[in-house]
């Protein structure tokens, strides 16, 4: 391996850093958006059935707003409803969209990064292409003579070849990871936001 990047040359070592970051990227991803994590699947049904006679108080609330982000936007609803018991659809909606804008922000967190370098490292790997081109012209004798060096020659072609592969290597698993992570919270926001919808319904009675 250090071989290969010693004929890469200097070039590659951006590709190399942007790996290593793209990598650091997707590790913490999987572990932030698990759906343990995001939206446990019996949660809203444990809340539903929790607030079928009373809004709970304070403590519960703030244990739901810990569990999970799903918790997080329902715990918004149920303290709007503590607060002002006669609040409005819109202002308990208002809660609760304005905390899951904020989840929102932290799910998409370092995906933009991620969709960056899989866009870059293919340019970054063309640009030590372009690299490897210069240096092979530059291998050839002035005066339109042929044979050149052949050290410099080969050194020029590994530039231009190990940094065109090492650039698709890192973009091609960066972008797909970008569209799977994408997906995913995509998905967690739509569950977050038909859950909050089924919540701001379940409690009309008490606002009442």
């Amino acid at each position: 391996m250090f071989s290969i990047i010693q004929a890469a040359g200097w070039p590659i070592w951006p590709l190399i850093a942007c790996s290593v970051l793209a990598l650091a990227i997707v590790i913490d991803r999987f572990i932030s958006l698990k759906a343990s994590k995001i939206a446990p699947a019996k949660l809203l049904d444990e809340v539903l059935s929790v607030t079928r006679t009373a809004i709970p108080g304070p403590d519960v609330v703030t244990q739901l707003e810990k569990s999970s982000a799903l918790g997080e936007v329902l715990a918004s609803g149920l303290r709007a409803i503590n607060a002002d018991p006669r609040c409005t659809e819109d202002d308990l909606r208002a809660h609760m969209e304005s905390t899951g804008r904020v989840v929102a922000q932290r799910l998409e967190q370092r995906l933009s990064a991620l969709g960056t370098i899989a866009s870059a490292a293919p340019l970054m790997g063309l640009f030590g292409t372009v690299v490897g081109m210069i240096e092979i012209f530059g291998s050839q004798a002035p005066g339109g003579a042929t044979g050149g060096n052949p050290a410099l020659l080969a050194h020029g072609i590994s530039i231009a070849l190990y940094n065109t592969a090492f650039g698709l290597i890192v973009a091609i698993p960066s972008l797909i990871f970008w569209r799977y992570f994408r997906g995913q919270v995509d998905g967690y926001l739509l569950t977050l936001e038909l859950s909050a919808e089924h919540l701001a319904r379940h409690l009309k009675v008490f606002r009442k």
